[in-house]
């Protein structure tokens, strides 16, 4: 399957059958494209995602933070030590506060539930990177 460009509308759900699928909407640039998809396809959908900006560790990595007790003041979502002194250096890949999001992510094995011809949109189940209106994705 050749790929595909197109832009991310919105989030919907779709009653099909008796199921409730929570669906992606995307507009394709070029309409005549919509042929090449059918419904039941499995694609994959490559996208930017959202931009979060600076982040501490806790939300950017998941890390827990320390304890709210024992002489520990104004450390509850602090990193911790970041490598022992014998190394003289911080290692790289270390894990520590910075920006998040903004990156290229894809996601595989998407169904595709729903075919608009004349409007040139495909409904494809689950989320697909990046925010309603304005985020680019390829389709493939």
């Amino acid at each position: 399957m050749e790929k595909t460009k197109g832009t991310k509308i919105k989030m919907s759900q779709i009653f099909k059958d008796d199921i409730v699928y929570p669906v992606s909407v995307i507009e394709l640039e070029n309409k005549k494209a919509v042929e090449n998809f059918k419904e039941g396809d499995f694609v994959s959908v490559s996208g930017i995602t959202k931009g979060k900006g600076w982040q501490g560790v806790v939300k950017r990595h998941g890390f827990h933070g320390g304890p709210k007790s024992h002489g520990q003041k104004d450390r509850l979502r602090a990193p911790g030590s970041i490598g022992s002194t014998a190394m003289q250096r911080v290692v790289l890949g270390r894990k520590m506060a910075g920006r998040m999001g903004s990156k290229k992510k894809t996601i595989k094995n998407l169904l595709v539930v729903s075919i608009d011809k004349e409007g040139g949109f495909i409904s494809i189940c689950g989320s697909v990177p990046g925010g309603n209106n304005k985020s680019k994705v390829i389709v493939s």
